[in-house]
């Protein structure tokens, strides 16, 4: 079933105060690290949505990866995925499932995305997710049956909602370092510690 990733990257790292997604962790940014697992894979095709820092981030993007601008990234991470499930299907009219990540889960890795289809083959389930620290989050697949209410989600809650409204269609896999993510300064000092 052909999958394809969306890397979410609009966003303008409020509380950390300059792009999170161009924070160099082992030689390369964020967004660079997470593109790199993406491309890793078989999946296509991949595309970063872009907002708050379009510009700058544009130059780190590999010319292999598309990416789409939303306009409306203010309105929250919701209308984020919405162009981005958007310009998927746009470009891939076919494509059967969509694995959203984020941009600053800094150990994501190629076997991650790869685990989520595998899980999704074996257990025949709409949404598989992935579990770290007792939550559920990203990276996580959805299959094209929820494609509409992707497009339609509203707010900063992203599909999360969705996570919980079709608990029973929901797989996990487990991503032990997935909650490292970076929000802030001190976020980001832990991190290079590692």
């Amino acid at each position: 079933m052909h999958t394809g990733i969306m890397i979410l990257a609009a966003g303008n790292s409020s509380r950390l105060g300059r792009p999170k997604q161009l924070l160099v962790f082992k030689q390369k940014t964020l967004i660079e690290q997470t593109i790199n697992a993406a491309l890793q894979t078989s999946f296509q095709p991949i595309i970063v949505v872009l907002g708050a820092y379009a510009n700058e981030i544009q130059e780190k993007l590999s010319a292999e990866v598309n990416f789409v601008i939303n306009e409306n990234w203010s309105a929250g991470m919701s209308s984020s995925i919405a162009a981005g499930v958007a310009a998927l299907i746009k470009k891939s009219p076919l494509i059967e499932n969509i694995i959203i990540a984020v941009s600053d889960q800094a150990f994501i890795t190629a076997e991650i995305f790869s685990a989520l289809k595998q899980k999704q083959i074996s257990t025949k389930k709409g949404i598989v997710a992935s579990t770290y620290a007792k939550t559920t989050g990203t990276p996580v697949l959805f299959n094209k049956q929820y494609f509409h209410q992707l497009l339609s989600l509203t707010g900063n809650n992203g599909a999360k909602s969705m996570l919980k409204l079709h608990d029973n269609d929901v797989e996990t896999i487990a991503f032990a370092m997935g909650n490292v993510d970076i929000d802030t300064e001190t976020d980001y000092d832990n991190l290079i510690k590692k």
